[in-house]
């Protein structure tokens, strides 16, 4: 009886030898070794194709690619915690923003809606081509945007005028008469 328990086990275990030399099980170990060889390399090559997209410098790219090479699968998933997060575009894309944005404060000044000169706020006629940009207060002579209906300096009513919303939103705004042109219709 107990010879019969050896023989089992010796069968299993040739069994078991047999099942991991046998050609199938080779093929499928060699299989799965080249697959793991070749995404482990697949992440080598992502991490240095992302890391010069985001660091400028060649040799902390290096350090980066051997970061990802050097402990297998491990190394990658430290690289994504310690890579910067903006590429090298999206910086220059945030400068070139922040720079258009400061150009445009700098000549936040109003300009004249015909002819695009430079104008002051308290103007009341651009004086290069002599459109009427505001009308002035009856009482404190303050420039008056055409949609107000009290002066924000003296407080006092303005009259309703003769534009329509739409056409005052609408920018259209007189050109200042003319004494020469009253002069001549006379």
């Amino acid at each position: 009886m107990n010879a019969l328990p050896l023989v089992m086990g010796a069968s299993a275990f040739s069994s078991f030898h047999d099942f991991f030399h046998s050609t199938g099980f080779v093929i499928a170990r060699n299989v799965a070794v080249l697959t793991a060889v070749v995404f482990w390399l697949a992440l080598g090559f992502w991490v240095y194709k992302d890391a010069r997209r985001r660091i400028g410098d060649p040799i902390l790219v290096l350090f980066a690619t051997l970061l990802g090479l050097v402990p297998p699968y491990i190394g990658p998933i430290v690289y994504l915690l310690f890579r910067p997060a903006e590429t090298l575009e999206d910086v220059r894309c945030r400068r070139a923003e922040l720079q258009a944005l400061e150009q445009q404060l700098t000549r936040s000044r109003p300009t004249c809606p015909v002819c695009t000169s430079q104008v002051e706020s308290e103007y009341l006629a651009c004086p290069v081509c002599a459109t009427m940009l505001r009308e002035p207060c009856a009482t404190c002579h303050a420039p008056l945007e055409p949609l107000w209906q009290v002066c924000p300096f003296c407080t006092s009513p303005i009259g309703p005028t003769a534009e329509d919303l739409d056409v005052a939103l609408a920018n259209t705004i007189p050109p200042v008469p003319q004494p020469e042109s009253l002069v001549a219709d006379a």
